[in-house]
C-alpha cells in the first residue's frame, strides 16, 4: 500500500513538473517575416480610411470600427468584414470600399484584441468575441439582410458564430479562405509560414482549463510572421484565451453541421498559407452541403485585394440575399439612435501604411 502511495505521488509529480516546463518554456517561437502576407499592403492608398468609430461591449470597453456607407440611393444590405490574424479594420479597406460602392453598408471592425479595441493580443475570456459581435449588431442595428464576412482568422471566427446560437443575428456569412482547424485538410505546416504555435503550453493549458483552471490563458500561444515595422501597430502574438476565441470551435464539423444560415467559401487557387484545394472535402466530411469557389491566380492575401476576388465576394452575396427574396433592404443607412458612437480618433498620417494580417 505504501508503495503504490509513493508511486502514485511520483507520478503526480512527474505530471506536475512536466505540465510547469510545458507552461514556462513550451510557448512560440519567433517566425522570421512572411513576404507574401507583409508585403501586398504597401501598394494600398489608405489616404480615404475612414476614422475610427466606437461602440459600447457589455464590459465598458470601446470596440472600434469603422463605417463604409452605401453609395447611391437604393441600399442592398450591410456586410460586416472581420479582418485576418493580427490585423486591424485598416487591413479590409479595400473590400470594404468596393461593398460600400456596391450599395452596401460596410463595417469594418477592430476585433477585440486588436487595433484599438483593447489590449492588443489578449482578452478576458473565451466567448468574449461572440459576445462583442452581439453587442454591435445591436448597437449598430444593421439594414437587412445583413452578412458576416470573415478572412483567413477571421473567417474561422466567422464560422464559429455561423455555427452557434447566435447564428440568425446575421442572415448570411460568407468565409474568405477561412482557418478551420490544425487537425482539417486545408492545414499547412505552420501556416505556410505564418505562424509559429506554442504546442506544449496550449496542450498544458488546455488541459488546466478543462478543470476549471484559467490562471495561465493570458499566455502567449502564438507568434505571426511580420516584419519589425509592422509588430509595431499590428498584433504580433495571441494569448491562449485569444487563439481559441479567434477560430471555430474545437470540434470544427460540429460547428459546421451545426450552421442553419446560407454559408459560402471563396479562397484562392494559389493561397500559400492553406491547402485551398481541400476545402470542399472538410465541409464534406462534416456532412454540409456548402458552395466552395476557387479564384484561379488568387493568392491568400489578394482575396481581399484583387478586384477580380472582391467581385465574386459581392456575387457571393448577392447570390445569398436573393434566397431570401422576402427580405427587403431597409431604407436608411445609419440607425436611428447614433448614441452608441463615440466619435473619433484621428485617421493614419501616411496615404500608405502596411496592415497585414491572415
Amino acid at each position: 500500500m505504501k508503495r503504490l502511495l509513493v508511486t502514485g505521488l511520483v507520478i503526480v509529480a512527474v505530471l506536475v513538473a512536466a505540465f510547469g516546463l510545458a507552461i514556462v518554456f513550451g510557448g512560440p517561437g519567433e517566425p522570421p517575416p512572411m513576404s507574401s502576407i507583409n508585403d501586398p499592403f504597401n501598394n494600398v492608398d489608405f489616404s480615404d480610411l475612414p476614422e475610427r468609430n466606437h461602440f459600447t461591449a457589455r464590459d465598458g470597453a470601446k470596440v472600434a470600427f469603422r463605417a463604409y456607407p452605401a453609395v447611391g440611393d437604393a441600399i442592398n444590405g450591410s456586410v460586416v468584414l472581420v479582418h485576418g490574424s493580427s490585423a486591424s479594420s485598416s487591413s479590409m479597406h479595400v473590400m470594404a470600399k468596393a461593398f460600400a460602392a456596391a450599395g452596401y453598408a460596410a463595417y469594418s471592425l477592430d476585433m477585440r484584441g486588436h487595433g484599438q479595441s483593447g489590449v492588443k493580443g489578449h482578452i478576458a475570456y473565451i466567448g468574449q468575441l461572440e459576445d462583442d459581435m452581439e453587442d454591435f449588431v445591436h448597437a449598430i442595428k444593421l439594414t437587412q439582410p445583413s452578412t458576416l464576412v470573415g478572412f483567413s482568422s477571421g473567417g474561422g471566427f466567422v464560422l464559429r458564430f455561423a455555427g452557434s446560437p447566435r447564428q440568425e443575428l446575421f442572415s448570411n456569412y460568407l468565409l474568405l479562405s477561412p482557418w478551420i482547424s490544425q487537425d482539417a485538410a486545408t492545414s499547412r505546416p505552420d501556416s505556410g509560414g505564418w505562424a509559429t504555435v506554442g504546442v506544449p503550453r496550449i496542450i498544458a493549458i488546455s488541459f488546466l482549463d478543462g478543470f476549471g483552471v484559467h490562471a495561465f490563458d493570458d499566455l502567449p500561444v502564438i507568434k505571426f510572421a511580420l516584419d519589425e515595422e509592422a509588430k509595431g501597430f499590428l498584433t504580433p502574438q495571441y494569448s491562449f484565451a485569444l487563439a481559441q476565441n479567434f477560430r471555430p470551435e474545437r470540434d470544427y464539423q460540429a460547428n459546421i453541421r451545426a450552421v442553419r444560415q446560407p454559408l459560402r467559401v471563396l479562397a484562392g487557387q494559389n493561397d500559400e498559407v492553406f491547402y485551398a484545394d481541400k476545402f470542399a472535402s472538410v465541409f464534406k466530411t462534416a456532412g454540409k452541403d456548402v458552395p466552395i469557389t476557387l479564384l484561379p491566380g488568387i493568392d491568400h492575401i489578394s482575396l481581399t485585394l484583387d478586384s477580380t476576388a472582391i467581385q465574386a465576394a459581392i456575387a457571393a452575396i448577392e447570390s445569398m440575399n436573393h434566397e431570401r427574396p422576402n427580405q427587403a433592404a431597409a431604407a436608411n443607412r445609419w440607425p436611428l439612435d447614433a448614441s452608441h458612437y463615440i466619435m473619433k480618433t484621428p485617421p493614419l498620417q501616411s496615404t500608405l501604411a502596411p496592415a497585414s494580417g491572415s
